[in-house]
């Protein structure tokens, strides 16, 4: 426990720090817009592309993968399930079910990172390139079929998906790792470089964007999806995963991934796509802070299964 609160403490201090720097005006939004920019499209394809083409993998943990796209699809259904909501509107019932399948990747690569090293860095390398396509393809598409009004343009999650830095920085990665091509070493300390300042960027940023005003508008709707989310995600993992004989290390990664709030991004695709933006602002700003309370209990799972 006291190596995981070690991990976990400096990632709450980085976001508190980036919410300071944001309330107080000392960098504005704007220039954590730019910083958000930088991370997506250069500073962590480099973290995942270094890890993963430096990762040994006797065995692709492919019983991992199928645990996590699985329970995705489990939190997508528990998500619909929000229309038996007593006055819920059609936009909130898409917005629930993006956040139920969503998950922070910073928080992730840092917890599994400072946790076990590259290695936990290259399996949440590979965890991103299954769940981001399959978030995106899920919200998408429950977002637009739920919208009042869907915008005009037609969707191309599928294009959107193969454009996205983050997954075409995994394909490079795993090409790499799987013909077993070792990066120069200049190659090699340049994508250090910049995958050491991935991290503190995205949670400076993930920081900023916490929305405090949106706990005063967050009512029982919000904290009980909240709950259903940071709860019902691991605990549908682990049914999952031990139903498949996933243990280990993969497992760890696994529940650790599930654990995490929803993504900070997802207010944008609510807001464009129809969805109900001000309830996908409430659920991430309850789901980041409670995340740092419900993480532990995670960790404290994942030692009484000896899964660490």
């Amino acid at each position: 426990m006291t190596a995981f609160l070690i991990a976990l403490v400096p990632v709450v201090l980085i976001v508190v720090l980036g919410q300071f720097l944001a309330r107080r005006g000392m960098i504005t939004g704007d220039a954590f817009r730019a910083l958000d920019r930088l991370s997506f499209l250069v500073l962590l394809p480099a973290l995942i592309v270094r890890a993963l083409a430096n990762a040994s993998f006797d065995e692709a943990p492919w019983l991992m993968l199928g645990t996590l796209l699985l329970a995705q699809i489990v939190m997508a259904l528990v998500g619909l399930s929000a229309r038996w909501w007593p006055g819920i509107e059609r936009p909130a019932i898409g917005t629930i079910v993006q956040s139920n399948v969503r998950w922070n990747t910073i928080i992730a690569l840092s917890l599994g990172g400072l946790l076990f090293g590259n290695h936990g860095i290259a399996l949440v390398s590979l965890v991103a390139a299954a769940m981001i396509p399959m978030a995106n393809v899920i919200s998408v598409y429950a977002l637009i079929s739920h919208a009042d009004h869907p915008p005009g343009t037609k969707p191309r999650p599928l294009l959107a998906m193969l454009r996205n830095p983050l997954v075409i920085a995994c394909v490079i990665g795993i090409s790499l790792a799987s013909f077993h091509v070792k990066l120069p070493v200049i190659a090699d300390e340049t994508l250090k470089m910049l995958a050491n300042a991935a991290i503190a960027a995205g949670l400076l940023s993930a920081g900023a964007g916490v929305d405090l005003g949106a706990l005063k508008r967050a009512g029982l709707r919000t904290f009980f999806w909240s709950t259903v989310r940071l709860f019902g995600m691991p605990l549908i993992t682990l049914a999952i995963g031990l139903t498949l004989g996933l243990s280990g290390l993969p497992l760890a990664i696994a529940l650790i991934c599930s654990a995490t709030s929803t993504a900070p991004n997802s207010y944008v695709l609510a807001r464009e796509l129809g969805g109900d933006s001000t309830l996908a602002a409430n659920l991430i700003a309850v789901q980041t802070l409670s995340a740092a309370v419900t993480l532990p209990l995670v960790w404290l799972l994942i030692l009484a299964i000896g899964a660490a």
